[in-house]
């Protein structure tokens, strides 16, 4: 009997090494990267898959939270969220409510240069248990089902309101994981921790699909202009409405000038941008939300409202 009991060891170890995959990777920034504000809007549900949570809502939630963990955006909230300060703001100044310091003020909330939108398409869930093999009347691997989540993505510009960017998706919940993934409270309104140790196979391809979602989000940055807006300028102090929040660091150069939109004339739409650079600024003092700069290079002045670019644009 001992042979066999080390014989089931032995096997154990064996298939435990051969199902268990390498965790996939979400790198985080490099030293200096520039951070651009965006924002997840509710996936829409065309699956008509229905369980004990919303989907699309649970989808945009996970997106939400392993953005902001990643490290590479400035994520705002949903927009359930954003209506809700909204709405707090407005009973603010409707002369009902005490103010002060602490008030909530219009025209304060941070607008989002990039909006990701997407659409759930296919979501099929299997009560297979492939994999598993029985020894002896103990069961060895296996999953006990499966789900894939099936979606395509669109990463928009808020400016132009075009989409620059858009992907379909395939999410497993046999995928190893993300090192980075959702930690959250709840899913869409199903109590629990979708980052737990209980997460249904749907939720675990909701997790993989937003790794590879903010993957490929990433890699799409590179073909996006950074860019930031002079707030202020006086004898000889600079300061851009960007800060440490979105990645900036002292001594950090931009070029800075006068931005002129080329409109189409028969249809409004804008089709690009010239810019005509007055010189460029170095970063000298950072806070969370500005950056305190001196102009270093160019004859003319750089004002208040002028555009403010990465140099390698």
């Amino acid at each position: 009997m001992k042979y066999i009991v080390k014989f089931f060891i032995a096997f154990s170890v064996l298939f435990s090494s051969v199902v268990i995959a390498e965790e996939s990777v979400i790198e985080a920034p490099p030293k200096g990267n520039l951070r651009y504000t965006i924002m997840v809007e509710e996936f829409t549900n065309e699956a008509s898959w229905s369980g004990g949570y919303s989907i699309g809502e649970g989808m945009s939630t996970a997106m939400t939270n392993i953005l902001n963990k990643s490290g590479w955006f400035v994520v705002l909230a949903e927009k359930e969220m954003r209506n809700a300060a909204m709405k707090e703001q407005d009973f603010a100044t409707s002369g009902r409510a005490a103010t002060g310091k602490k008030t909530p003020q219009m025209g304060r909330i941070t607008t989002a240069q990039l909006l990701v939108k997407g659409s759930i398409t296919h979501v099929q869930e299997t009560g297979s248990q492939a994999g598993k093999i029985n020894f002896m009347g103990v069961s060895l691997g296996g999953s006990g089902g499966d789900a894939e989540i099936n979606l395509t993505i669109y990463l928009i510009d808020t400016t132009t309101g075009q989409v620059v960017a858009s992907k379909d998706i395939v999410g497993n919940s046999g995928s190893s994981g993300y090192s980075i993934g959702y930690s959250g409270t709840d899913l869409g309104g199903l109590t629990g921790a979708f980052g737990g140790k209980n997460k249904d196979n749907v939720q675990k391809a909701v997790e993989d699909a937003s790794g590879q979602i903010t993957n490929y989000l990433i890699s799409q940055l590179e073909n996006i202009p950074w860019e930031a807006t002079v707030i202020m300028s006086k004898q000889g102090k600079i300061i851009i409405n960007r800060g440490e929040r979105d990645g900036i660091e002292v001594g950090k150069l931009f070029n800075a000038g006068e931005v002129e939109d080329l409109i189409d004339p028969d249809t409004g739409e804008l089709l690009d941008s010239e810019m005509s650079i007055v010189g460029a600024i170095e970063v000298t003092k950072v806070k969370k939300k500005v950056a305190y700069c001196k102009q270093v290079e160019g004859d003319g002045t750089i004002s208040k409202g002028m555009s403010v670019f990465t140099q390698d644009r």
